[in-house]
């Protein structure tokens, strides 16, 4: 009976004994976790850093420690998950840019430099083969991942905003060469529209109008009118005659018609609003002024 005692008490003391053993010889390797833990900033996993000690009974297995050691793990686990989906983010949206600008066909290259994101791509990778990555292999990979993850980030909002200035650009200089176009279009619509109303047959035309709109004369005192500054000018906005009288209706000084307007010398719409004011002020109609000319071969 004291034998046996003897023989349980021995195989106590070799069990403890193996068991302190075992715990000094991972010490080393609980260490190197500790501290790689604290550089990175992420926990290593339960089997990294903790494991059921030699002879232990299957208690021990329910106790506190293993069941910190289970969340330790769900915990790294959530964490290289997280950073794998935020890098594949990334990725996808320095991809979605790149061919947004592609198409457009901006070339930014001199403004800002290229999404890199091949280095992280394979980081990626790495964290999805997790299952058969080492732990401290995957928790340096975790923390690199999540570095490109903000580097590449910051390049994608740095290339947005080169893309978005020059797609103002682009459009302000499409909407000042609009305008350009449309000025250059009015301009020459202007240009042909003097042109034609400088012709006798344009300026007549013009007078028919302004005759109407302007003083309520018919065809009867446009008929007047006609035969006067046919007389006169044969209708021709550049007449001159040696006495200086000038123009259509062959205004003495022809500087007289700049009360109409400043383009009296070209335009002969500017002479014909003259030449109207002066026949309703002196005569009141050009049929009156027709007559007085005919008699006394002036008007």
């Amino acid at each position: 009976m004291l034998h046996l005692q003897n023989t349980r008490a021995s195989r106590r003391a070799l069990e403890a004994a193996t068991a302190h053993s075992a715990v000094r010889s991972r010490r080393p390797l609980l260490l190197l976790g500790t501290a790689v833990g604290a550089m990175l900033g992420i926990t290593l996993t339960a089997g990294l850093v903790a494991g059921p000690a030699s002879g232990a009974t299957e208690t021990d297995d329910a106790s506190p420690s293993a069941t910190t050691g289970t969340t330790t793990t769900v915990e790294a686990s959530d964490d290289v998950a997280a950073t794998a989906t935020a890098a594949t983010d990334a990725i996808d949206a320095a991809d979605q840019l790149s061919a947004e600008i592609d198409a457009a066909g901006f070339d930014l290259s001199g403004v800002v430099p290229a999404v890199e994101t091949a280095q992280l791509q394979s980081n990626v990778d790495t964290l999805d083969g997790r299952k058969a990555v080492p732990a401290i292999e995957l928790t340096l990979t975790t923390v690199i991942a999540q570095q490109h993850t903000e580097k590449v980030i910051e390049q994608t909002a740095a290339l947005q905003s080169a893309f978005t200035a020059a797609q103002e650009k682009k459009a302000a200089d499409d909407a000042a060469a609009a305008a350009a176009a449309q000025a250059q279009a009015e301009a020459e619509a202007a240009a042909a529209a003097l042109a034609s109303s400088n012709t006798p047959e344009g300026a007549k035309a013009t007078a028919r109008v302004m005759a109407a709109d302007q003083y309520g004369w018919g065809e009867d005192q446009f008929s007047c009118l006609s035969s006067l500054w046919q007389k006169e000018s044969s209708w021709n906005y550049q007449a001159y005659n040696p006495s200086g009288a000038t123009g259509i209706p062959q205004a003495l000084p022809g500087s007289k018609m700049a009360s109409a307007g400043n383009d009296w010398q070209t335009n002969a719409a500017t002479q014909i609003a003259w030449g109207l004011g002066y026949i309703s002020s002196v005569y009141g109609t050009p049929c009156s002024a027709w007559g007085h000319s005919q008699a006394m071969n002036w008007y």
